[in-house]
């Protein structure tokens, strides 16, 4: 019989970490999934350490990934969608604890509204994980729909990859960027929203991310020119994509612009510049924008300092 939920799971040498993690997926008090665990090529013993989950517990598969999906996150993840049999799909990474309430969550809002996504909170955590879960299942919940594009962009409304499960069918005609190496789920998921899907947000905390310098976030936020050039490239496909939805406004507008200054060795500026198609009044209006723009960061950065 099919699962009701698929975990896709990619890993890359994360043998110190990924026993953790299985374990904690092993623990959940919904246990009707599969998790599928796709292997980017590692070289550590990975295979080795899971090899008691594997044999004993058969909802865990270990596979290779493919010739026919780019190295990455991204493609791992495409791999794995096209694999997973659940009727809702969830995707963990490697490294992290899963609350042991989050699929019973999840699954319990998702049977019961006519509703596409579920998310709910994400909490960080470094060196040794404290098992003291709020077992508690009262919580306040919110809806949101494409609306909500903004909050998301902004990051008021993180979308964490592994902070939502999602109905199988919203990736019948959305998948991850393959060539993404930062920001795909960011990319993706705004690209879901737009399309008119309705989901829930329950605010309890049903995740847990470890942070280290080695995760993508990690690399990003330690100028990683890979990860870098990536969130560039991505936030031109989600510009494109609202653009085409008719959904990006003002707001955004300036938002990305104001982004674009901080990665100015991708040209990112006169990209979203020719994708807008400004009119030249509009173009010279931006240009000032982008010109004064360093002098209103530096006044906000002493503002704040003065406040503070």
């Amino acid at each position: 019989m099919k699962p009701i939920v698929s975990i896709i799971m990619a890993t890359y040498n994360r043998a110190h970490f990924i026993v953790e993690t299985l374990t904690s997926i092993q623990n959940q008090t919904f246990q009707d999934w599969e998790c599928i665990i796709i292997d980017d090529g590692g070289t550590d013993n990975t295979e080795e350490v899971i090899n008691d989950f594997l044999d004993k517990d058969k909802r865990f598969r270990f596979l290779k990934r493919t010739a026919d999906y780019q190295k990455g996150l991204p493609g791992c993840r495409n791999y794995g969608l096209d694999l997973a049999t659940g009727k809702y799909v969830i995707f963990y990474d490697d490294d992290d604890i899963v609350h042991p309430q989050n699929l019973e969550l999840c699954t319990k809002e998702l049977d019961k509204n006519p509703i596409s996504f579920c998310r709910y909170e994400r909490a960080a955590f470094s060196g040794d994980f404290d098992y003291a879960f709020d077992l508690s299942t009262q919580y306040e919940s919110f809806y949101i729909d494409k609306n909500d594009i903004e909050a998301l962009l902004k990051n008021e409304l993180p979308f964490n990859s592994c902070a939502v499960m999602w109905k199988k069918d919203c990736f019948n005609e959305n998948k991850f960027v393959e060539h993404l190496m930062y920001a795909e789920e960011w990319e993706l998921y705004s690209r879901i929203l737009s399309t008119g899907v309705i989901g829930i947000s329950i605010e309890k905390i049903l995740f847990f991310g470890r942070k280290h310098t080695n995760s993508n976030t990690g690399e990003f936020y330690s100028d990683n020119p890979v990860r870098r050039k990536s969130y560039a490239d991505a936030i031109l496909l989600v510009v494109k994509n609202l653009k085409e939805k008719k959904l990006l406004n003002y707001s955004l507008k300036r938002y990305f612009i104001s982004i674009s200054f901080k990665l100015k060795e991708f040209n990112l500026y006169k990209r979203l510049i020719d994708t807008f198609e400004f009119t030249t009044f509009e173009k010279l209006k931006w240009q000032w924008f982008y010109f004064v723009l360093p002098l209103r960061l530096k006044f906000t950065k002493i503002k704040n300092a003065a406040i503070k």
